[in-house]
């Protein structure tokens, strides 16, 4: 699949195989994956780890998705967030942009190459 295409049904069903595949042996000892962060989620992380709140991307992954877990059976909290979510788009002073511009802009960044995102290593203190 290239960078900017839209996952086909044969990848979801892809994934939705391997993850099957995986359930027993995550079952048992976990599950460890990558992840891509888009610029504006990545920064704000690495601020977060930089000030002490997450020792380690992981850490914020493990935090934020048991979050998700807790918060999943509770429709009427997550339907709240989404309306504040829109409110405070709806709401917000800064001036609107031309669609026409919007999209000019995507195109173009989509036409540049993009940098090569920057990658984790854990620390591992020698022995």
């Amino acid at each position: 699949m290239e960078k900017d295409e839209w996952p086909t049904g044969e990848l979801k069903q892809k994934s939705m195989a391997q993850a099957k595949a995986l359930r027993q042996q995550a079952a048992e000892g976990g599950l460890r994956f990558e992840a891509y962060l888009p610029t504006t989620l990545a920064t704000w992380l690495l601020d977060q780890i930089e000030r002490g709140i997450f020792r380690d991307p992981s850490e914020a992954v493990f935090v934020f998705l048991g979050e998700a877990e807790e918060l999943a059976p509770h429709t009427d909290l997550r339907k709240e967030l989404l309306r504040r979510r829109l409110d405070a788009a709806i709401n917000d002073p800064r001036p609107g942009i031309p669609a026409k511009q919007v999209f000019d802009e995507l195109r173009k960044k989509l036409a540049s190459p993009r940098p090569e995102p920057a990658a984790w290593t854990p620390y591992r203190p020698a022995t």
